[in-house]
This record gives C-alpha cells, sequence and structure tokens, in this order.
C-alpha cells in the first residue's frame, strides 16, 4: 500500500499544472503594466558629467527588464532652462542637451520596444517655461497673435493707489499666482513658479498647437502614451475671483490665499478637454495616459476614465 501511494504521488507530480489566465488576458496591454518610473537627472550618469541622461537610461535597460517592469515612465526630457527640474518646458519637440541628443532618444524608443516593454513620457501642458517661444510672443505685446494662449489680466489698485494682483490668489510655490510683466503693464497667471506661465485651454488655436507639438509628435516618434501631469487644472473657472478667506487654514496676515478648489481643479471644461485630446490625438494611437488630478472625491474621479 505504501508503494502505491508513493506511485501514485509520484505520478501527480507529474501531471501537468493547472494553466492560470490572466483576467486581463484580453484587455488592453496598460491594464496589468507594472510601470517602473525614471527620473533622468538622477538615474544613471552616461557620460561622467554630472547629470543622468539618455544613454545611462539605456545602459541599464536589461536590469530594467530583468525586475518585471512592462512600462517606463520617463520624467520630462525636454528642452528646459530646469528651473523646475524640466517641469519648465521652453520646446516640447527637443531634447534637453544635459540629457542627450534626439537621436539617443529615437535610440531610447527603439531598445525599450526591442525589450518588449513599452515606454511613456511626462506631458506638461498646464503651463509651459516663460522661454518658451510661445510665451516670448505672447508677452512682446498686447496685440500679439498668442496673447491670448496665456492668461493675462489687469492689475487692480487698493485705496492708496498701489498696484495688487488681479486676484488674491497664492502660488502652489510661494508667493502670489500672478506675475507683473513690466513691459506690456498687465499681469499673467502661474500657478507655479514665476517662470512657469499658465497655458489658456479655453483658446482652440492653444490647444490644437499643445496636441500637435506636445502630444502627436511625441506618439509620432514611438512613444506609447503619457503620465499627464497636473490633469485636473487645465479648466478654470470664469470669472477669475479672489479665494475666500477661511479661519481652518488662513491667518488674518495671510497676504495671498490658495485658490478655492472650485475654481482651478476639475473646472467646468476639464473633462471636454480631455475627451477632446482623445479624440482628436491619442485614441488615434494604442496609446496608454494617465493623470495626475489631485484633491478628487471618487464620483469625480470616475469622470477622468475615459
Amino acid at each position: 500500500m505504501l508503494a502505491k501511494n508513493i506511485a501514485e504521488s509520484k505520478y501527480k507530480l507529474k501531471s501537468k499544472p493547472t494553466e492560470i489566465v490572466s483576467p486581463y488576458a484580453n484587455e488592453p496591454w496598460w491594464k496589468e503594466a507594472v510601470v517602473y518610473q525614471i527620473w533622468p537627472a538622477s538615474y544613471k550618469d552616461g557620460n561622467g558629467d554630472g547629470w543622468g541622461d539618455i544613454p545611462g537610461i539605456i545602459s541599464t535597460l536589461d536590469h530594467v527588464k530583468s525586475i518585471g517592469t512592462t512600462v517606463i515612465w520617463l520624467s520630462p526630457h525636454y528642452e528646459s532652462p530646469q528651473k523646475d527640474m524640466g517641469y519648465d518646458i521652453s520646446n516640447y519637440e527637443a531634447v534637453d542637451k544635459i540629457y542627450g541628443s534626439m537621436e539617443d532618444m529615437d535610440k531610447l524608443i527603439e531598445e525599450v520596444h526591442k525589450r518588449g516593454m513599452k515606454l511613456i513620457c511626462d506631458l506638461v501642458v498646464n503651463h509651459t517655461s516663460d522661454q518658451h517661444a510661445w510665451f516670448k510672443e505672447s508677452r512682446s505685446s498686447r496685440d500679439s497673435s498668442k496673447r491670448d494662449w496665456y492668461i493675462w489680466r489687469d492689475a487692480r489698485y487698493d485705496a492708496e493707489g498701489n498696484r495688487m494682483p488681479p486676484t488674491n490668489w497664492k502660488s502652489y510655490f510661494s508667493g502670489s499666482a500672478w506675475t507683473w510683466d513690466e513691459k506690456t503693464q498687465q499681469y499673467y497667471l502661474r500657478l507655479f513658479a514665476e517662470s512657469q506661465p499658465d497655458l489658456n485651454w479655453e483658446n482652440e488655436e492653444t490647444r490644437e498647437a499643445i496636441y500637435q507639438s506636445a502630444v502627436k509628435f511625441w506618439l509620432d516618434k514611438g512613444v506609447d502614451g503619457f503620465r499627464i501631469d497636473t490633469a485636473g487644472l487645465y479648466s478654470k473657472k470664469y470669472p477669475l475671483e479672489d479665494a475666500k478667506f477661511d479661519p481652518k487654514s488662513h491667518t488674518e496676515s495671510d497676504e495671498f490665499l490658495f485658490p478655492e478648489l472650485g475654481q482651478t481643479l476639475n473646472g467646468p471644461r476639464i473633462h471636454e478637454f480631455h475627451k477632446e485630446m482623445y479624440s482628436k490625438v491619442t485614441g488615434k494611437y494604442d496609446a496608454m495616459t494617465v493623470g495626475e488630478v489631485g484633491v478628487c472625491s471618487r464620483e469625480e474621479t470616475l469622470k477622468y476614465i475615459i
């Protein structure tokens, strides 16, 4: 009997194991993706200049693949003054020289795909750098054809005649969310750094330029999608009004107050804008998009899912 039981046990060990089928087998590839973020500046220095770079990234792809990665998220690699680590983009269609060349980027896309992985990039389109050609043109004159590509407003004045920003909003970084432009005598909105003016998504021409330069350009290059930066901020609620004083989070001495979420986050046209970008650009590719939204209810979050 013992011999028979041993024989049966051996037989069972040799039997074919039950095949485990993933519940996502028939779903889009990104449903089961394992994403590995690479912050290029500090990741791998390939030429010894103290900055991480694209050739350095390429040299580690076998390791990245070996730990189970299926998607690499590359943080901003675009041309930039680097005042906010690349989140201040001066040219969407160029690679910053500290990271390498466009040829290096083409090689990275090729090598990632060669290993069966995919590559997504950061999409930063709530704002640009103040060194972007669009903003340089916008601030050149009130009559500029790109004046309305950004959000410009006249100053206010107090009872003593002191100039004041258009609203009492505080930047998410520090100080006022408005910066005075001496040449054209108006303020521009910048929810983040002074060097990061907010784009005006209400302008259809601006949106079309964003879709072509920041999105389609890279999808045509072969990237597989985007992690969308500050994806809930593009639609502002107009007219722009002062934030209300809240004794729970502010003191009487506060000069600037954070804008009410209802005026800058999950704005009235935000889902329209994302659906438009999907219908005009990303939906035409086998692309993954995942957005950074921030404070959001469950009900509001579901509206972002296309």
